[in-house]
Order: structure tokens, then C-alpha cells, then sequence
């Protein structure tokens, strides 16, 4: 390019820029616009001189180096593509007129086509550049995003375990409801009901619930959605698969569950605590019975010696006869039944104190047997015993146990016919773990079901002049050898009662 257009350049740089300037600031974007003066000044004059090094050198060093410098700078910045390739051409807009005013000519032409060529150049070789670094810039941006979401996705399954573990781990029921429909339910849920996790959800939570309390859950459930408030744990009686029902408690809130507005419960089995709630009524319920019961045996017993003193002074009377010696009888005998009931009653008053020592379990019950001997033969009933000879010696109280046997053995003598059969058998069983069983059982009726769970309790009976304290008895005993006692009615009719007591 000749002088005489360099001249022209030369003489006209401050304008030019300043012209450049004003157009990038004014007539493109407010991201141009909001850039300070001083920065935009200095990188169009910088643009300017590398143009001119361009043109009139054919050096298009400096042109690439700060395309490249402008590149990074306006990507960094966040500037559209198109807003950096219009402040190029603002160069070609501003020098085009300015040199048809200055030249004519060849000069004019040779001077259009290098600016041309020159922003081509530019404008090309930016374009490449920011895309290539703008592709560059989102790779990098996307490793980043799927970095932090492997991360987030392990967080999420880390999380996602913790919390599966711990519902999964908890003894208690977790179980979540939505339109009364179960959606989720943990183990012990299932546990708890009989049930697989699986076969809960999909049904309605209505169904593990006793029918005579689904009322009051169904209120709860829905006072719940409706007001959010946190409300009082709630006791019910749960259903489980084969018909039982268990006393339980429920913790519930709302939530969102998936995306859908649920109740969260969760459930605790409360069984051992109602229970312990009920044993301590009812040994509060038999103190109050015992502190009555020897207040009473007491003013009963004073006067009920004195009868029998005077019954035992009239039965001496050699005028006393016939029926009138037979009435003394019967009345001597219905007071010592009497004396009998209110040893039962006094005995059940005050606990049982276990004075052990180490004793042959089979002698205690061939004891037993020589006490009842003459009673069973004259009722002609049949007592085989199978006593096991490997038992080892027992730290036992002999004279509570001697009595709580022959307690079992007289109910089975009063449960059976001529010709029937009593069993009294002892037996060492080391898979109960080091357990000696004591089983008394007869051929006789049995005891209905409706009332086997009932016959341990104090003052059950269904003797006529039974006090309901002889099996109430054997219970107490075989409780102080840290024992206890079962019923059962036998496979051919019959009852069977079994001790159990430990070894050691």
C-alpha cells in the first residue's frame, strides 16, 4: 500500500479510534456499553494498530495475537459471537469513507481490497477461535457438570443406603400411606403383621388395623392430613396374618412422599409393656386382696377356734346319738374345711420364701405319691410313673414342691373315672437348656378352651367348693425355682401339666 494512504491513517488515528470507540460503546450492546472508557479505548486502540501492521506490512502477527488475547477476554465475559464481530467491522465502516474522501483511483481500490482482505482474515480467524475455545469452554463445563453429578448421584446413593439401612435396621414398623393405600412398608413392618414387605403395599392400611379400632385411626389419619398439626402418639390394636391382635402405638406426620402427599407412621410393637402395665395392676389388685384376706382369715379364725372347741367338747357328750352325733360329724368336719380355705387364703397373702437345699427331684415325687396312695386306690384309678434316672441332684424347696405336685395329682384324681389313667413323668431335657419338666396328665374330660388361659389365675374356679388358689399355687411355686407351668389338653382327651425348672 503506498504512502500516501499510510499518511492518511497515520494523520487520522486519533479520530479513527475515537469514532471506533464511540460505535463499540454506543451502537452495539449494554455489554459493551457498561465496559469502562479507558478499557474499551485501549483495546480498540490496540485493534487499530494491528490492523495497520497488517495492511501496510503485511504482518499479520499482531492481528492474530490479539485476536487470540480478544477471544479469551470476551468469551471469559460471557459476549455473544456476533457482538465482537460487528466491533471488527465498525473498522472497515469507519476507514472506507474516510479514504474515499482522501484517495481516488487504483489507490483507493488496492486500499479497499486489503482492508477486506484484512477483516476476513480477522473476522475468520475469530470466529474459528471463539468456537473452538467456546466448544472447549462447554467440554469443560460438561466434565464439570458430570463430575458433580457422579458426585451427587454417589452422595444420593450413599444417602440413599444410610437411609435404607436405617429404616430397614430399626426394630420398629416404618410404613408410609398415601390415600389410605400402603406405598412402603420397612422388615419389621412386615414382621410385625406376618407379611412380606411386598405383600403390605398396594393394600389398605385399614386392613392391619382391628376392626373395632379402625375408626379412631381413620379419624387420626385424616385429622392429620387436614391439619398438619402434630398430634399425640396413638394406640391401637394392630391385625396380624393369622388373625391375632397386638397392642401397638403409632408416631405419624405428612410428608412429601415421592412427589405425592403421604402420612409417615412409625409403628411400635408395645405388647411387653401393656403387659408389664397389667402385671403390675394386678399384683397391685392382689396386694389389696391379700391385706384383706388376712384381716379377714384373722377375725374369722378366733371365733371359728372356739366352735371347734365347743363342736369337739360336744362330740364327747355320751348322751350325744344318732343323728344328733351324725350332725356334730359333719359340722366338725365342714369347720376343718373351713380352717383349710383360710390356710388357702393366708398362704396366697404372704410371698412365697423358697428355702432350697440340694434334693433328688424323683424322691420328692415318689414322696408325692405315698401321700396320695391310699386315695388313688380307693378311687380305682391307674398311676404310672416314668421318672428319668439321669436327673442330677436340684437346689429345690422339697416341701413347695411336694405340694404343688400333689396339688396337680389330686385335680387329677378328681378328673378321672375308675380304671383311667394318671402319668406322672420327669424328664431331663437339655435342648430346652438345662430344663427338668414335671408332667402330670390324666384320661379325663379336659378343660374347655374357652377358659384353659384362665385357670392360673387367683380365684378361678369351677369346682363348686373350690377357692381357685391350688393351681394359682403351683404357678407361685414353680415361678420361685425361676420355672414355670403350662397346660395343654392331651391328643386323646385329658389335661397335662408340665413344670419346668431349671437346673441350675
Amino acid at each position: 500500500m503506498r504512502s500516501s494512504l499510510i499518511d492518511i491513517f497515520h494523520d487520522n488515528k486519533t479520530a479513527i479510534i475515537a469514532e471506533w470507540t464511540n460505535s463499540v460503546r454506543t451502537q452495539i450492546s449494554a455489554m459493551y456499553a457498561n465496559r469502562p472508557v479507558d478499557e474499551v479505548i485501549g483495546t480498540v486502540t490496540e485493534a487499530y494498530e494491528a490492523f495497520i501492521s497488517a495492511l501496510f506490512n503485511n504482518d499479520f502477527i499482531q492481528i492474530n495475537r490479539f485476536i487470540e488475547k480478544i477471544t479469551r477476554m470476551r468469551l471469559t465475559a460471557g459476549f455473544p459471537l456476533s457482538d465482537v464481530q460487528m466491533a471488527f467491522e465498525f473498522f472497515r465502516s469507519i476507514s472506507i469513507p474516510l479514504l474515499i474522501q482522501k484517495t481516488t483511483g487504483d489507490d483507493l481500490e488496492d486500499a479497499i481490497i486489503s482492508i477486506n482482505h484484512c477483516l476476513t482474515h480477522t473476522i475468520h480467524r475469530f470466529s474459528d477461535l471463539f468456537q473452538s475455545m467456546q466448544q472447549e469452554k462447554i467440554l469443560k463445563q460438561n466434565q464439570l457438570l458430570e463430575e458433580q453429578v457422579r458426585i451427587r448421584t454417589a452422595e444420593l446413593k450413599e444417602s440413599e443406603q444410610r437411609y435404607k439401612i436405617l429404616v430397614e435396621e430399626i426394630n420398629d414398623g416404618f410404613v408410609v400411606v398415601h390415600d389410605e393405600v400402603v406405598v412402603f412398608v420397612n422388615s419389621a413392618t412386615g414382621l410385625m403383621h406376618g407379611y412380606q414387605p411386598a405383600q403390605m403395599i398396594g393394600q389398605k392400611f385399614w386392613n392391619f388395623v382391628d376392626p373395632r379400632h379402625r375408626k379412631k385411626v381413620k379419624a387420626s389419619y385424616y385429622r392429620k392430613l387436614e391439619t398438619r398439626d402434630p398430634l399425640p402418639m396413638l394406640e391401637y390394636l394392630r391385625i396380624t396374618r393369622n388373625g391375632e391382635c397386638y397392642p401397638t402405638e403409632i408416631f405419624s406426620k405428612v410428608t412429601d412422599w415421592d412427589g405425592r402427599l403421604s402420612v409417615i407412621g412409625i409403628c411400635r410393637d408395645i405388647t411387653a409393656r401393656v403387659q408389664m402395665e397389667q402385671k403390675i395392676r394386678e399384683s397391685e389388685r392382689m396386694a389389696d386382696i391379700g391385706r384383706m384376706t388376712t384381716s379377714l382369715s384373722h377375725e374369722i379364725r378366733n371365733p371359728l377356734s372356739a366352735v371347734q372347741m365347743n363342736l369337739q367338747i360336744l362330740k364327747k357328750n355320751p348322751l350325744l346319738q344318732g343323728n344328733d352325733q351324725k350332725r356334730v360329724d359333719i359340722s366338725v368336719r365342714e369347720v376343718k374345711r373351713l380352717e383349710k380355705i383360710l390356710q388357702e387364703l393366708l398362704d396366697f397373702a404372704k410371698p412365697i420364701r423358697v428355702n432350697v437345699k440340694k434334693e433328688s427331684l424323683n424322691e420328692l415325687l415318689l414322696s408325692s405319691i405315698e401321700l396320695l396312695e391310699m386315695k388313688i386306690e380307693s378311687e380305682h384309678i391307674i398311676l404310672q410313673t416314668d421318672l428319668d434316672p439321669t436327673i442330677p441332684l436340684m437346689h429345690l424347696d422339697g416341701q413347695l414342691l411336694v405340694q404343688a405336685v400333689l396339688n396337680l395329682l389330686l385335680n387329677a384324681v378328681e378328673a378321672s373315672t375308675a380304671g383311667k389313667k394318671i402319668h406322672l413323668r420327669s424328664q431331663y431335657d437339655r435342648e430346652l437348656g438345662e430344663m427338668v419338666e414335671i408332667m402330670v396328665s390324666d384320661e379325663g374330660p379336659g378343660i374347655p378352651e374357652n377358659i384353659i388361659s384362665d385357670i392360673f389365675k387367683p380365684f378361678f374356679t369351677t369346682k363348686v367348693r373350690g377357692t381357685g388358689l391350688g393351681l394359682n399355687n403351683v404357678k407361685r411355686i414353680a415361678e420361685a425355682h425361676m420355672g414355670r407351668v403350662e397346660v395343654r389338653n392331651g391328643f386323646h382327651n385329658g389335661a397335662c401339666f408340665t413344670i419346668q425348672i431349671p437346673v441350675q
